[in-house]
């Protein structure tokens, strides 16, 4: 985070470090490893790398494996990439699975302290035993199993000789606490499933709720940093560092989770996503996930100042996706080149430009940055226009090509629309004009004036590309609100909501001197917005470029 910004988090590791509560800054990113990051991660990296950072500490990247139903090697290698492409490098890599032996010697100890207990209730009857909010819970009849039986059953259970949902290990707390996490909640449960890093060691797995607070533990972790919906679990967090007994007892604070318009940021939705086809894969320019985002033309420097712009805070807003666009417009605008890219094309003919003749002309690169230099653009008798750029019977004050008018073209001269061709439907297919050679950019000609310029592409040495053109994936303003609170309670789902004209795919034409791009590579087409060069689908005869932003809006950082 930022100097020169403060937070409530940044107040409380100040006031531990001056009063010599702690002596060092230890923090950690603690991923599950069962789907792809998206945006509301990276403020969470943020968070947790930066104020490390700020106050000379450590970071460790850990992998709260412990549902190995759920987790995959393919997640694990794209935390790890996306943590690295936002610019962060991590003291220590470890997975929750290193410590399952210390986690399983730590409930042996709960047992014999008479602290914890296995029960042979099913998830179902669990459930109603737990009670409500306003009921308080039911004891388990297997509530008063003796430590020596107990012992014996969990070892049992470590040896394979249940089944799954057969048996599961609950701490003995308290079933009539207002605090619903504190009835006996369950610590393991029987799960034989080959897990990614232990193979099949293990069929007993520890729950999230029991791994966790041993983890930060275990790591010395002085500050454990989440989001607000684990503010009730906190109790039990504390409890199990208590009663477990160890030696470092970090501390659990809260921040608010980041939601964004027009997206849905929960795993299970953005999975439906995936699995049902509505995108193409975890990294579709359209989800809020890091790989996404990154596909779709996203720079890290953009992400980290977006996140660091929304603050910290205890409450979890929705911010709306524009903040987010305007800080990638702001990173790109003086580091991307200027180009021309034709996204609909209509041919117009130069009738009076020499047959056969290229000329090459002189562009800046970057006007924003005249460092970066020029280029040279062919122009010859046949060229591109955007068919937008022409009407034949146009409103008042249109100011592109129709009959008779006259228009600059960007870098070249003044041409002026003389006839028009249809085909048999009576859709117009070519324009024919003539140019003025006196009007060349760039020589000072004042003879006259024109309204409008437009861009263009010189056919003969023109490179075909793709241009994908995104809207949002969620239509957000007929879900009444955040997409994200939308669910099955509800009379629709977020599927309902999902804009079926989210992408567009058009075939056009740029620039010669583009023929070699690469992906990721990041240009201004003129009028059209910022585009990146897709990583997945281009290809040497074709690249495919993804719309990140357009050049404008109206949205505007408070001051």
């Amino acid at each position: 985070m930022e100097h020169n910004s403060s937070n409530f988090i940044k107040t409380i590791i100040k006031e531990d470090l001056e009063s010599g509560k702690r002596d060092q800054v230890i923090t950690r990113f603690p991923p599950e490893p069962n789907g792809y990051l998206h945006i509301g991660h990276a403020k969470s990296i943020v968070i947790n790398f930066g104020l490390a950072d700020e106050f000379n500490g450590k970071t460790n990247l850990r992998f709260d494996d412990t549902n190995p139903l759920k987790e995959d090697e393919e997640f694990v290698a794209s935390i790890k990439e996306d943590v690295k492409w936002l610019g962060y490098e991590w003291e220590n890599l470890r997975f929750a699975s290193d410590y399952f032996e210390e986690m399983y010697d730590r409930a042996v100890q709960l047992i014999k302290k008479g602290k914890a207990y296995v029960d042979d209730l099913t998830g179902e009857q669990i459930r109603e035993y737990r009670g409500t909010l306003t009921e308080p819970g039911k004891e388990s009849p297997f509530r008063s199993r003796s430590v020596e039986e107990n012992l014996d059953l969990f070892q049992r259970m470590r040896n394979g000789e249940f089944a799954d949902g057969e048996k599961v290990l609950r701490a003995k707390i308290d079933m009539a606490s207002p605090n619903i996490n504190l009835r006996d909640p369950v610590l393991y449960r029987i799960s034989h499933t080959t897990h990614h890093n232990t193979g099949d060691k293990w069929c007993i797995y520890p729950m999230y709720a029991f791994a966790h607070p041993l983890e930060d533990a275990i790591e010395g972790v002085t500050h454990s940093l989440c989001t607000t919906e684990f503010e009730d679990q906190r109790p039990l967090y504390n409890w199990v560092v208590e009663e477990c007994e160890m030696e470092h007892q970090p501390q659990q604070i809260e921040f608010g989770r980041l939601n964004i318009t027009n997206t849905v940021m929960s795993k299970r939705k953005l999975k439906q996503l995936v699995d049902e086809g509505f995108v193409d894969g975890w990294d579709d320019p359209r989800l809020p996930t890091i790989s996404g985002l990154r596909r779709k033309g996203y720079t890290p420097s953009a992400i980290r100042e977006f996140v660091k712009e929304t603050g910290v805070s205890k409450s979890s807003g929705v911010v709306d996706e524009a903040m987010l666009e305007h800080f990638v417009r702001e990173d790109l605008k003086l580091t991307s080149p200027r180009t021309m890219g034709i996204l609909k094309p209509l041919k117009v003919v130069i009738t009076n430009y020499p047959e056969g003749q290229v000329e090459w002309l002189d562009a800046e690169i970057n006007p924003e940055n005249p460092d970066m230099g020029t280029r040279k653009i062919p122009f010859s008798r046949e060229i591109y226009v955007e068919q937008e750029d022409f009407m034949e019977n146009p409103p008042k004050k249109y100011f592109r090509l129709f009959p008779g008018n006259e228009v600059r073209l960007k870098h070249a001269y003044f041409i002026k629309c003389e006839e028009v061709i249809k085909d048999e439907h009576g859709e117009v297919i070519e324009l024919r004009c003539t140019y003025d050679p006196e009007t060349k950019s760039g020589t000072g000609f004042t003879g006259r004036k024109v309204k409008g310029t437009i861009h263009w592409v010189e056919a003969s040495h023109a490179v075909p590309a793709e241009f994908r053109l995104y809207e949002p994936l969620i239509k957000q303003e007929e879900t009444d609100g955040n997409a994200e609170e939308l669910d099955e309670a509800d009379e629709k789902t977020f599927i309902d909501y999902v804009n079926k004209n989210s992408l567009e795919v058009l075939q056009g034409f740029i620039e010669p001197n583009m023929e070699d791009v690469q992906p990721y590579d990041k240009f201004q087409f003129f009028r059209h917005g910022y585009f990146n060069v897709d990583p997945k689908h281009s290809t040497e005869e074709k690249p495919v470029f993804n719309r990140i932003v357009s050049l404008k809006s109206s949205f505007k950082l408070p001051k």
